[in-house]
């Protein structure tokens, strides 16, 4: 059952940078991953007395209060750590709170205690005047942005890249301005932050691919894409949103029928485009792929109120299907923005992805043959990680698993099953342990498909992989595919997905030297 979500005041209680000067500010929750840093970074520049809380121990967070330590700019004598614990006085004393986007809102007598809640995102888009270019999604979001980003800096733009993607909008937004796009990766969480303030009006906006994601958070679809929606509720009709043509996986649409592109095109006041992998339908605009000249791939693109299609986009260097529609969703975005179509094809043809997410990092010399190794640990839904494996057009050795969402593994569990005619088998299975890993294998049994493991180490795994390898060595053995995709969150064993892949990496360059 849908809940009624919390809406926040509209505008931002500041109303300009220099209203923050003696103002008390109360960061809640600094993290590890940058966030919590950039807003006692921001708030101290700009004259705040800042108080830092956070349920982690000083020792936990030790890298980043060493970071904040050693910068002699920063005046410490308005800083205060209270690690640990939360404390209500904390909240309430304070003239803002700053809210880190994992913590629910409902229900924290902590926050009902503040004065004002804002975010990092709420505090830039309250001050900066850059156009914006937004990308939320299930599916697809990160490796969009960082595409879009890179063909922006490459066709001349001075672009910014931050949100989700690990960086804090704050940390660039004293160099933007109206000639600088913007382009912000937004989880439902951030987005569910913005509800109500109505600072969130991008110049495009960009849904990827929806899949179950959050289960265990939201615990339905459609509070889920409730707040996906979000990212273009503010739209006017100068500005763009891009939604996908296709249809949803099965059982997962509007319950109330249809597409969940569908859905979000007839809300939008925005121009709509859409994308998708075959050619769009009679009266859509937007952008699709299909095969060019001696059957390779090409992205075509055909603007409103134009009759002729043109190519946007050829060759890539980064493998799957699914990275040719994140990628045309770039070039379409570069297009919008005012680059001219015929640049888009050369420069993202020499994009190289991002890390992550099937990144070729490493590559083993074996009785003649290569195997090459890819680490895709942000694929943290099951569906990302049955995409991955079938990314390559040939078997793999594919690793998978890790800690359960709330999320069904049946997506995963077919494609490994190879229960569909076109799928592609992988070579050999290997998984990581987690609940998430439990539940596929309950179906992997089902389905008679063999598996190695689960393993409680990245180490033992990999070793097994080896043996493996080495077992294959022979004049007739073809080179070979390493695939690292868990479709999996990566609590108890790793800090992130991001320790998660740095850590596969690692291992991998040590082992298979």
């Amino acid at each position: 059952m849908a809940t009624v979500p919390h809406s926040y005041p509209e505008g931002c209680v500041f109303s300009s940078p220099a209203d923050i000067r003696g103002k008390h500010i109360t960061v809640m929750g600094l993290g590890l991953n940058g966030g919590g840093e950039a807003a006692v970074r921001f708030f101290l520049k700009y004259g705040a007395h800042v108080t830092v809380t956070d349920m982690k121990t000083a020792g936990q967070l030790k890298p980043t209060i060493d970071s904040l330590g050693s910068d002699s700019e920063l005046d410490a004598s308005r800083l205060v750590y209270h690690l640990g614990k939360h404390s209500v006085e904390d909240f309430s004393s304070a003239d803002c709170v700053i809210k880190n986007p994992g913590i629910k809102y409902e229900g924290n007598k902590y926050l009902a205690a503040a004065k004002a809640v804002e975010t990092d995102l709420s505090i830039f888009l309250a001050f900066t005047k850059a156009p914006i270019i937004a990308v939320t999604g299930s599916k697809g979001k990160s490796s969009t942005v960082s595409a879009i980003h890179y063909g922006l800096c490459r066709a001349g733009c001075t672009a910014f890249l931050g949100g989700n993607i690990t960086v804090s909008p704050l940390n660039f937004l004293d160099k933007t301005d109206e000639t600088t796009p913007v382009v912000l990766e937004l989880s439902s969480w951030q987005l569910a932050d913005l509800r109500g303030r109505k600072l969130l009006k991008p110049r495009i906006a960009v849904i990827t691919k929806i899949v179950p994601d959050h289960q265990n958070w939201y615990g339905n679809m459609e509070d889920y894409v409730a707040d996906k929606r979000l990212i273009y509720a503010d739209q006017t009709p100068d500005c763009f949103s891009v939604f996908n043509a296709d249809g949803d996986e099965p059982g997962i649409g509007p319950a109330a029928g249809g597409t969940w592109g569908n859905l979000f095109a007839a809300e939008s006041h925005a121009t709509v485009l859409r994308y998708s992998r075959r050619k769009l339908s009679q009266g859509q605009s937007g952008v699709w792929l299909e095969s060019g000249p001696n059957g390779q791939f090409c992205g075509r693109l055909l603007l409103p109120g134009k009759t002729e299609s043109i190519t946007i986009l050829r060759s890539l260097l980064v493998p799957g299907e699914h990275m040719r529609i994140n990628v045309l969703i770039a070039a379409l975005a570069m297009v919008l923005t005012g680059i001219k179509p015929e640049r888009t094809a050369d420069i993202l043809g020499k994009w190289e992805g991002i890390p992550h997410r099937l990144q070729f990092f490493h590559s083993w010399k074996c009785a003649g043959r290569t195997v090459k190794f890819y680490n895709d640990s942000c694929a943290t839904v099951p569906e990302a990680a049955a995409a991955a494996s079938q990314s390559f057009g040939l078997p793999v050795v594919f690793i998978t698993g890790g800690t359960d969402k709330g999320l069904p593994q049946n997506v995963l569990a077919e494609t490994l099953a190879h229960s569909e005619s076109d799928s592609i088998p992988v070579k050999a299975l290997y998984l990581l342990a987690g609940t998430a890993t439990d539940k596929l294998m309950a179906l992997l049994d089902r389905k008679k498909v063999p598996y190695n493991g689960p393993y409680n180490s990245l180490d033992e795994l990999l070793r097994d992989v080896k043996a493996y390898e080495s077992s294959l060595a022979g004049p007739l053995q073809n080179d070979e595919t390493v695939v690292f995709s868990p479709g999996a969150t990566s609590f108890g064993m790793f800090a992130n997905e991001f320790d998660r892949g740095d850590k596969y990496m690692d291992a991998v360059k040590l082992l298979f030297s």
